[in-house]
Order: structure tokens, then C-alpha cells, then sequence
């Protein structure tokens, strides 16, 4: 019963719960059972078992009463980045050991105030840093996938890993993530479930923990495209505590879920085509193209030309931007506090408390930021390469007014890879995972990656989907045609 439960998506619980077959609290309370029999994935770092039977039982009496949002009741998991009130929110970093906030990040406050119920707050990357969730402070999420015949540890992707492996392991009916390069997408494609990122400015910032101010963005990842759109539209809105959030309306993303593309233009960007792509992953294109012209779209070619400089632009960018959000934490007011010595000063304080707190990969991307931010490389680095996302930018804009709807990818360069294959390796490795994402990013566009097949060892991969800005339902609902044909959520066999 437990496991039948906790593999409902977002959709199928709120008929559920609305037609009374089953309650919030059971709901809830089978979602927590997985949870305690799970703990090998590492996907769950902070419990908060009282606050979701407490939300739980509310959002029965809601339901009761027939005031019952769409995401009234649905059991979530809640990413270390955003702020929760009263619970440790530590963006898996051991300088904000003890936070825990006094305020709710705007997302959780429209999910809560949705009904939605939070069993607790998920593994990531160590500041939203990472494509592979090795840098957290929690260790290492673990995928519940394996590759056929194996039994290695892989990763789930990252940032947002415990977002993704809680998912596809039926932790919870739904979790919510950020993406910054990709950190919604990649770890979706890596574990066969649904990730958006929507257009930069639909989803409030405040109260999430910045690490690149210009790319972040938070989104839901769950089991299919119709969960990803009800999610969506509970998450978005205008928050004036967030100068860069967009004062539109929010659409019924659901009701645009029509499944009708016909006449829609999806264009194939013929630099994403890169050296030594596996050939699982250009089936996989192909194939989704098929899926889309079959369904009546048409499906061109189109140049993005400024896309081999994507990848270098986003690492100048977004550790420049991540050296100036980090270095607020300096052991003063709130976090962890080194040890002072004998003589210590402040500087002293500071130095150790952020030498102590910041993990490696941070402290890579920190100096990173610093260096192109200091006197003399400032026009030769970040300007420049603020002129290069302008350039991307104008790529994409000319798609869209050449008439192109969507734009299809592939999500990933690779399947997902083994725990410590990468991470001890050059970076710039790691950094490759990014390649078909980080332009989205650095365009401010929204994305998606549904999952769409499985490789030769048995591993999930994922297509990619680009929108035009602020029409995540046309997106969605090329999602919905592509995940529809190709068979929906992929499931990995339990191991755990």
C-alpha cells in the first residue's frame, strides 16, 4: 500500500484525495515510511515530520471543506537552498551549520499557502555548485538508478540530486529545485523524471540562497509534464520582495496541456551537435524529432551561432556573481564561526571562518569570481563576457522571430556517471555536463527536459525542450507531446 501510494504523481493524488479514496495524512504518512527505508540514497538531509502531518491534517480539513487547491495535500520535497521558516536551511554548506531562518522563501510560502505538505529539506550541490551533488556537506546523493548488470553508486546529477533521486525513487509526489546552468534539467534527464525551468523572473527569488543572482531560477521536478505544469502554477507569481520578478499574470499551464502541435516550428540547432556524442544520446534526437513532426509539427534546422562560447561565458558570469553573493557569510551574524587563536583579529576570524565553512568546489568558483572581478581583468573577462551572453541572447531572439516555437536538444552530453568518476578529475570535466543547458540560462529562457528513453546500460536520458519567454504552457505542452510518445516517467528497479 505504502509503496502504491508514494508512486502517485501530482495529478493522480489530487483526484485521489478530492474523490476521498485516500487522505493527506496517509498520503504523507507512506511518503515518510519511504523516507526512513530510503536512507541509502542520502536524497532527504533535514526531516520534518511534525510540520507535514500538521500541514497534512490541514489540508484534509481543506479538502473536507472544499476549498482545496490543486496542490492541497501533495507531500513535497523542499531543496536545502530555499529558506524555510524554523528548519535548517543550509544550501548544503558547513559555514550556515545552525541557520534556521526566521522568514519563508516566497516559492514555499505559495506552495504552503496551496496546501502542499513538506516532509523535509533535500540534498544538493554545496551553494547550487555542482552537476553531480558530490560537493555536499551531507555527502554525496546517490541515484536510484544502476547501470544493467552493476551495481556501482551513481550520482543524480546537481545541483538539485536530492531533488531528482527523491522523485524517482517515490520519496515524494513532488519536489522543487533551482537551476542556475542546468541544475533542474540535468539531474531530471539523469534520473528519468520531468524538470522545468521557467523563464527568468516567473518564480520569486526571495528567500532563496543566491548563488548567481542574473541565472537563478527555481522550478518543480516530478514524475510527469501535467505535475510540472500544476506545480508551476502554484510556485509563479509576483513577489515585490524580488525587483526582478515579472508582474504577469500567471497562466493555467494545465489547461494548455492540449497535446496539439500541429503547425507549431521546432527548430534543431546544428551546433549542438558536438564532438564525440554517444550515439544513444543522437538516437534519442532523432527520435524525438520524428515524435514531433509525426504529431504534425515541422521541424527545421536553425543556427545558434554564439553557443561555443556559451560554457566559457556562464563560468566567468556566474562565479563572479557567486564571489559577490558569498561574501555576506563571514561568521558574524549568523552560521558557522571559526575558532579564533591566540592574536586573532577579525580579518583573522573571517579568513578561517570562510576557509573552514567553504568546501572546495566553492572556494574554486569563489576565487574564480574575485579574479574576474579585480582591477584590471574586470573589462578583459566579465565585461566581455557579459557581451558574449548579449550575443547569445540575440541568438535565440532571432529564432523566435524567424517564427521557431521550440527549440529541441538534448539535455545531457552522457548518462548519469558513477559517484567519484569526475569529481576528482579535472573540474572543466564537470563543467561539460552543462554544455546544452547553460544557454537557457544565460538567455533568461525557460527549459525543460522530459525523460525519453534509455541508453544501451540501461540508464535514463532526457530531451530538451527551449521555449520562448514567459510561454512555459506552449513549452509544456510540447513536453507533454514528446513524453506521451515516448512512454512518460522512467522507473529504476529497487535496490534500496
Amino acid at each position: 500500500m505504502t509503496a502504491r501510494l508514494t508512486a502517485l504523481g501530482v495529478a493522480d493524488a489530487r483526484s485521489k484525495l478530492r474523490a476521498g479514496e485516500i487522505t493527506s495524512v496517509e498520503l504523507t504518512e507512506a511518503c515518510l515510511t519511504e523516507i526512513d527505508a530510503a536512507r541509502a540514497l542520502n536524497a532527504f538531509v533535514h526531516d520534518t515530520p511534525e510540520i507535514a502531518l500538521e500541514q497534512a491534517r490541514a489540508a484534509d480539513a481543506r479538502i473536507a471543506d472544499g476549498n482545496a487547491p490543486s496542490m492541497c495535500g501533495i507531500p513535497l520535497g523542499i531543496k536545502d537552498l530555499f529558506c524555510t521558516r524554523g528548519v535548517p536551511s543550509q544550501a548544503a554548506s558547513r559555514i550556515l551549520e545552525g541557520f534556521r531562518p526566521e522568514y519563508e522563501s516566497t516559492v514555499t510560502r505559495n506552495l504552503f499557502d496551496a496546501g502542499s505538505v513538506m516532509l523535509g529539506k533535500l540534498n544538493m550541490d554545496e551553494f547550487a555548485m555542482g552537476s553531480s551533488n558530490e560537493s555536499s556537506v551531507y555527502g554525496g546523493a546517490v541515484s536510484p538508478w544502476r547501470r544493467r548488470g552493476d551495481t556501482a553508486s551513481l550520482v543524480p546529477g546537481g545541483s538539485s540530486g536530492g531533488s531528482a533521486a527523491a522523485v524517482a525513487a517515490d520519496l515524494c509526489i513532488g519536489a522543487i529545485g533551482t537551476d542556475t546552468g542546468g541544475s533542474i534539467r540535468q539531474p531530471a534527464a539523469f534520473t528519468g523524471i520531468t524538470g522545468i525551468k521557467p523563464t527568468y523572473g516567473r518564480c520569486s527569488r526571495w528567500g532563496i540562497v543566491a548563488f548567481a543572482s542574473s541565472l537563478d531560477q527555481a522550478g518543480p521536478m516530478t514524475k510527469t509534464v501535467r505535475d510540472a505544469a500544476i506545480m508551476l502554477g502554484a510556485m509563479a507569481g509576483h513577489d515585490p520582495k524580488d525587483s526582478t520578478s515579472a508582474d504577469l499574470p500567471v497562466p493555467d499551464f494545465e489547461a494548455a496541456l492540449t497535446g496539439d502541435v500541429r503547425g507549431k516550428k521546432i527548430g534543431i540547432p546544428t551546433e549542438y551537435r558536438v564532438e564525440d556524442m554517444p550515439s544513444d544520446i543522437e538516437t534519442l534526437w532523432t527520435k524525438g524529432k520524428e515524435i514531433l513532426r509525426d504529431a504534425g509539427a515541422s521541424v527545421v534546422d536553425i543556427s545558434l551561432p554564439h553557443t561555443e562560447y556559451a560554457l566559457p561565458a556562464y563560468y566567468v558570469i556566474a562565479p563572479a556573481e557567486a564571489s559577490s553573493n558569498l561574501a555576506r557569510f563571514d561568521g558574524v551574524r549568523y552560521g558557522r564561526r571559526a575558532r579564533p587563536g591566540a592574536g586573532d583579529g577579525v580579518t583573522d576570524m573571517y579568513d578561517k571562518t570562510r576557509a573552514e565553512g567553504f568546501g572546495p568546489e566553492v572556494q574554486r568558483r569563489v576565487m574564480i569570481g574575485t579574479y574576474v572581478l579585480s582591477a584590471g581583468f574586470y573589462d578583459a573577462y566579465y565585461n566581455r563576457a557579459r557581451k558574449v551572453r548579449a550575443l547569445i541572447k540575440g541568438d535565440f531572439d532571432a529564432a523566435f522571430a524567424d517564427g521557431i516555437d521550440a527549440i529541441l536538444t538534448p539535455a545531457t552530453p552522457s548518462a548519469a556517471f558513477a559517484l567519484g568518476e569526475l569529481a576528482e578529475a579535472d573540474p572543466v570535466r564537470m563543467y561539460l555536463n552543462d554544455i546544452f543547458t547553460v544557454t537557457v540560462n544565460l538567455a533568461g529562457l525557460p527549459g525543460i527536459s522530459v525523460p525519453a528513453g534509455l541508453n544501451a546500460q540501461g540508464l535514463p536520458l532526457g530531451l530538451q525542450l527551449i521555449g520562448r519567454p514567459w510561454e512555459e504552457g506552449d513549452l509544456l505542452n510540447h513536453a507533454y507531446v514528446l513524453e506521451r510518445a515516448a512512454g512518460g516517467a522512467l522507473k529504476p528497479d529497487r535496490w534500496w
